[in-house]
């Protein structure tokens, strides 16, 4: 079963035991994944302030947003939390990965975790002091939970770098897992660190 369909459905022994023991195992595997993924974003900032201010060309990030599904006639009120790291390559050329939780406000414990790699552009000259930074990114993206799913994903937003090691982060994004399956649309707005 596709991780995206899982995720909608309703457990038909959501209320037996045998379930509920399943679902505290898993929200306690994804805390760990979360966790252990906050700990290296962290590590990477903490490395990163090591540079001068001209030649920071990578930062890490935490969002948190909100958002819905839509597909199959029906939509689904969410929230999403995540944090990743990026980096130019080239100019205005990026890199970067994340790693991130999305679930449904009627079940919090009923979500699935996301892992996406994405390049990006980053319009670095778009305002004269260089704080506006707008981006657009897109990229392939893993739905996991019992099982996985491949998809993808694509958005974009603005940074607006409020001091030199912190900026304020707000973006769209969009994660599709297969034609068949709901887009999840999140809103989401966050700090960047470098």
């Amino acid at each position: 079963m596709r991780i995206a369909k899982a995720y909608l459905s309703e457990s038909s022994n959501a209320g037996s035991r045998p379930h509920r023991i399943k679902s505290v195992r898993e929200e306690n595997e994804m805390r760990r994944i979360i966790l252990g993924m906050i700990f290296l974003i962290m590590a990477n900032g903490a490395a990163l302030a090591q540079t001068s201010g001209s030649d920071r060309k990578a930062w890490g990030y935490f969002v948190g947003g909100v958002g819905a599904t839509s597909g199959n006639g029906s939509s689904t009120a969410t929230f999403q939390v995540a944090g990743g790291g990026e980096g130019l390559v080239y100019k205005g050329l990026g890199l970067g990965a994340e790693v991130g939780y999305l679930a449904p406000f009627r079940g919090p414990g009923d979500g699935f975790g996301i892992l996406s790699v994405n390049p990006s552009y980053h319009f670095r000259n778009a305002s004269s002091s260089g704080k506006l930074v707008p981006f657009v990114t897109g990229g392939v993206s893993l739905g996991f939970r019992n099982g996985s799913s491949g998809g993808g994903n694509f958005g974009g937003g603005v940074q607006y770098w409020m001091k030199d090691h912190v900026a304020l982060r707000v973006e769209v994004r969009d994660h599709i897992f297969s034609s068949d399956t709901p887009h999840f649309f999140q809103f989401r707005v966050g700090l960047s660190f470098r």
